[in-house]
């Protein structure tokens, strides 16, 4: 591995140390978080995977809701929903049903880049096939993801192949919005973790995959961001645009890797890209009314 490579995987794997990063042990039956219940989404071998899900007051399964899944990040290696925990919260609160996945990684589950994108299609897909019971409109479920777990999400609106062999495939595992914060989109040579998937980049690049009908997208990054270059998220809305597809971009000025994490700088810019992701998401139809989070 290149030492440049080495030592963004070392600073990736140094957030997924942080403090809402304490890993969910594999098969683990119980909710993530509080307010949470725990959804059995797939099975590999003895690994059992949860989505821990958050719905709004008065939910019932009648309901056709809008619905989130978000993907942790942690470099492929490490991780836990728990670093979605207020985003899920804040979006139950204005009517969503929010949801964040758990997906096999290196540390628990010695597994590759693939096998995270193969979970990330296969919650989409298990949302959109249990919709009616969850209360969920199958036509209006996003999916969200910080970092690695960017990577995943983007994946899920991009690339055509990478389903996990098995699955149902006339349910489609693509999410209809993407709402990515600092993603790793691009796993070309020049991009992030290209050493760990130069044998397929180009299957797994979102870069290098965008075609028309890539879901509507919003994107959040900080100027100061040492793994995902500014150049790369500007590549990436061109190309969407290109394609004739959405995607906004909002740039921070100086904030480096995971700034817009709930614990971060007193919860400033959390709650700047939260109340941005609310706007886009009610331009979409999946909000009503103004943001209830202040910007500031």
């Amino acid at each position: 591995m290149k030492t440049s490579a080495w030592l963004r995987l070392i600073a990736l794997a140094a957030l997924a140390a942080a403090p809402w990063a304490k890993d969910v042990a594999a098969g683990e039956p119980t909710a993530a978080f509080e307010g949470a219940r725990a959804e059995l989404y797939k099975t590999v071998g003895d690994v059992k995977l949860y989505l821990h899900v958050v719905t709004p007051a008065g939910h019932k399964p009648a309901d056709k809701r809008p619905a989130i899944v978000f993907f942790f990040g942690g470099g492929w290696v490490g991780g836990s929903p728990g670093q979605f925990e207020e985003h899920c919260r804040y979006l139950a609160s204005r009517g969503m049903v929010a949801m964040a996945a758990d997906y096999r990684v290196k540390t628990r589950h010695d597994t590759t880049p693939r096998e995270c994108v193969q979970d990330g299609k296969s919650a989409v897909r298990w949302i959109r096939a249990n919709a009616a019971r969850l209360g969920i409109d199958p036509d209006r479920i996003a999916a969200g993801g910080g970092s690695a777990g960017g990577h995943v999400a983007a994946a899920t609106g991009t690339l055509a192949d990478m389903e996990e062999p098995g699955e149902d495939a006339s349910i489609s595992s693509k999410p209809n919005a993407l709402v990515l914060f600092n993603p790793v989109y691009d796993n070309g040579p020049e991009g992030y973790g290209y050493d760990r998937v130069k044998d397929y980049w180009k299957e797994i690049s979102p870069l290098h995959n965008i075609t028309p009908g890539v879901p509507p997208t919003i994107v959040f990054l900080g100027t100061e961001d040492k793994l995902i270059p500014v150049a790369t998220a500007e590549k990436y809305k061109a190309e969407m645009e290109a394609a004739g597809s959405r995607c906004d971009l909002h740039l921070y000025e100086g904030q480096p890797h995971g700034f817009f994490n709930f614990k971060k700088a007193e919860g400033k810019y959390y709650r700047q890209t939260v109340h941005e992701m609310d706007k886009f998401l009610a331009s979409l139809g999946y909000l009503e009314g103004e943001p209830t989070i202040a910007a500031e």
